[in-house]
């Protein structure tokens, strides 16, 4: 890689950095989003069939109505996908932030709520293991959302 020398006098070479080549393009916070948008899409769709008195589809898979009517699915009278809608539209607006301007404190923010994230989506992916014994699709689903788009932010952190 070479830039131009600090008294102009011309190329001055620096060592190459090993980074991944997509945490240096847009690549990566375009990745961010989508995987926020589809957090937030998925916690939406939770949200709205929990509000209606619905079960989320779970298709031919099984569990999802045991984990959306456990007592982990709300806390205090509030639907825990609504606390997801929340937290996924915050990281959204964020990587968006990101995204539009390069700013290293979007990333930064964004970093930091993908790791809040992970604790609070792996403690409820251990309810569903160890307490109520059964797994929903669209909860690990979302769990991979949070999981992957705070990997990216953390690629990115590292250039």
């Amino acid at each position: 890689m070479t830039r131009g020398a600090p008294d102009g006098s011309g190329p001055l070479e620096t060592p190459d950095v090993k980074r991944p080549r997509w945490a240096a393009t847009a690549t990566a916070p375009l990745a961010a989003t989508g995987l926020a948008a589809a957090g937030v899409l998925i916690a939406a769709y939770l949200t709205a069939t929990r509000l209606a008195g619905d079960l989320p589809a779970c298709g031919p898979l099984a569990g999802c109505e045991q984990v959306a009517t456990s007592a982990y699915s709300e806390v205090f009278g509030i639907p825990v996908a609504a606390f997801g809608l929340g937290y996924s539209l915050a990281v959204l607006v964020t990587v968006v932030a990101w995204w539009r301007t390069g700013s290293r404190r979007a990333v930064i923010a964004a970093y930091a709520l993908g790791l809040a994230g992970i604790v609070v989506v792996a403690y409820l992916t251990y309810l569903e293991l160890f307490v109520i014994h059964a797994i929903c699709a669209w909860c690990v689903a979302y769990a991979a959302t949070v999981a992957l788009g705070w990997g990216v932010t953390a690629m990115a952190l590292r250039r």
